[in-house]
């Protein structure tokens, strides 16, 4: 199964990590990967959320409403996002280093018979994306 993956490390406590994580209204001053379009709807276990993501600059934002299907506080948030032939299984993970330092984890997996068309045209942009959202989350978690 292709995976896209990238982590970084936090220097902060895995909670302040996770209160920014997952707090959406909170996501236009950090995330210019997400966007959320519900900004009110809290993250709940078998619910869908209706986000947009933006892979790079010159790209218009691609609304997506994935289903949450993991989300153990302080630990991994998990959505599914499926459409026909292609699905994918995002996993956002915490994880403490020590007491003031996280490893911040966000891995992409896709399947599908149609996953083989859309990664190689969304591989690279996807990446850079999940890159600037783990820089913007270090950056907004460690500047408070």
């Amino acid at each position: 199964m292709p995976t896209l993956y990238t982590e970084i490390t936090i220097h902060a406590s895995r909670s302040a990590v996770w209160r920014s994580l997952i707090r959406k209204d909170h996501w236009l001053k950090w995330n210019t990967f997400l966007y959320d379009l519900s900004p009110d709807q809290p993250f709940r276990q078998g619910d869908r959320v209706l986000l947009s993501l933006k892979r790079d600059s010159r790209e218009s934002e691609t609304e997506i409403e994935p289903y949450i299907t993991l989300l153990q506080p302080e630990v991994c948030l998990g959505w599914v996002y499926k459409a026909p032939g292609f699905q994918s299984d995002h996993r956002f993970q915490l994880q403490d280093i020590d007491r003031d330092r996280t490893q911040y984890t966000h891995r992409i997996s896709f399947s599908g018979a149609l996953s083989p068309v859309f990664l190689p045209w969304i591989r690279r942009d996807e990446q850079q994306g999940m890159r600037r959202m783990a820089l913007g989350l270090k950056r907004f978690v460690e500047g408070h």
